[in-house]
């Protein structure tokens, strides 16, 4: 029988492959900013969130995020889910369906999603190579293990007079509403600073609403003097956490800001139970490149390389997307319309 919301959202913070990303908050989230969202679990074992995209030329995207959840270890749970997935993308008009799971990038992995009859996607959404922290350790040992630099940056932040405290998480808070109008002012000053896109502010105060009251979301804020200098929004799930935005302002960067407020998120993250913290896409590149490169490189995330480095984070990869070809006229089409935009995120 198929889970009520709910259920699949409780499934979702117990399953060893559950994700933020699969759960129904980040549906209603997604679903107004130009997706559209549904469940497609045949049993509460397995099954998928699937976001749809209206694309130009009257095409349609459905898309899984970090999905779809079911035993991997099992090689009978996908091939029995597809066809599911496959009736409702069909069902809203899809040219394709479009998989990104969580899978590590193994020779094992690809040829098993080949053999499905899946082809590697020209487009992924979601970063394929992050920096994953332990937080298992006691907070002593996860400052041993970051860069010298890092650890020293969050105590010279403290002692230059930053603080740092989490924002309200009661949507009837007139503070917690200012805090995040303070954040997304951050996100803005940064956006223009560093040259990259940002959300629009109320995508910010959406997922904030959507996950702070249940203890899924944090927002971190570096402060001094009563100025908001850096910013953090983390979310967990089960045994996960995820930095996923941050922000800093143009003013007193010599207080080191942005490293206490990081420290205050995994924190924040370890008291949730989470036992990793996925600081949430690097350049796309082995270790010695990465490790050659990120001083002289600013484009794409080599900007913000050099700042995860230093948290002692474990490197990973995973198999990117995939994609399951209903109309290979129309895919032709779509690939076409991703080169013109030069692979740029569908948001």
């Amino acid at each position: 029988m198929p889970p009520t919301p709910d259920e699949w959202d409780v499934n979702m913070a117990a399953h060893p492959a559950g994700h933020l990303l699969q759960t129904t908050p980040w549906g209603r989230l997604k679903s107004e900013f130009g997706w559209a969202a549904e469940v497609v679990a045949p049993t509460a074992a397995a099954g998928a969130l699937v976001l749809y995209r209206r694309l130009p030329l009257g095409l349609c995207l459905a898309y899984v995020p970090r999905g779809p959840v079911l035993d991997w270890a099992d090689p009978a749970a996908l091939p029995g889910l597809l066809p599911a997935l496959a009736a409702a993308a069909r069902k809203r008009g899809a040219l394709c369906l479009k998989l990104e799971p969580g899978l590590n990038d193994t020779p094992a992995h690809i040829a098993w999603l080949t053999g499905l009859g899946l082809r590697p996607s020209p487009h992924t959404v979601q970063p394929r190579r992050s920096l994953v922290i332990d937080l298992r350790p006691a907070e002593p040992a996860i400052l041993a293990a970051m860069k010298p630099k890092t650890r020293y940056n969050i105590g010279l932040a403290a002692k230059k007079g930053v603080t740092v405290r989490r924002a309200p998480t009661e949507l009837g808070q007139a503070a917690a509403s200012a805090d995040v109008e303070r954040f997304i002012a951050l996100m803005a000053e940064t956006g223009r600073r560093d040259g990259f896109g940002v959300h629009a502010p109320e995508y910010y105060r959406r997922a904030f609403a959507l996950f702070a009251p249940s203890g899924q979301a944090v927002l971190a804020l570096a402060e001094y003097q009563g100025a908001a200098l850096a910013g953090v929004m983390a979310f967990a799930l089960g045994k996960q956490a995820w930095y996923f935005y941050g922000a800093s302002s143009d003013q007193e960067r010599a207080r080191m800001a942005p490293y206490l407020a990081q420290w205050e998120a995994l924190r924040w993250a370890r008291a949730q139970g989470a036992e990793t913290y996925d600081l949430w896409g690097v350049p796309d590149a082995d270790e010695a490149e990465l490790e050659a490169g990120f001083e002289a490189r600013r484009d794409g995330l080599w900007g913000v390389y050099r700042f995860k480095r230093g948290w002692g984070g474990r490197l990973t990869r995973t198999v990117g997307a995939w994609d399951w070809v209903y109309n290979p006229l129309l895919y032709r089409a779509y690939v076409l319309y991703l080169q013109r935009r030069g692979g740029h995120n569908l948001g």
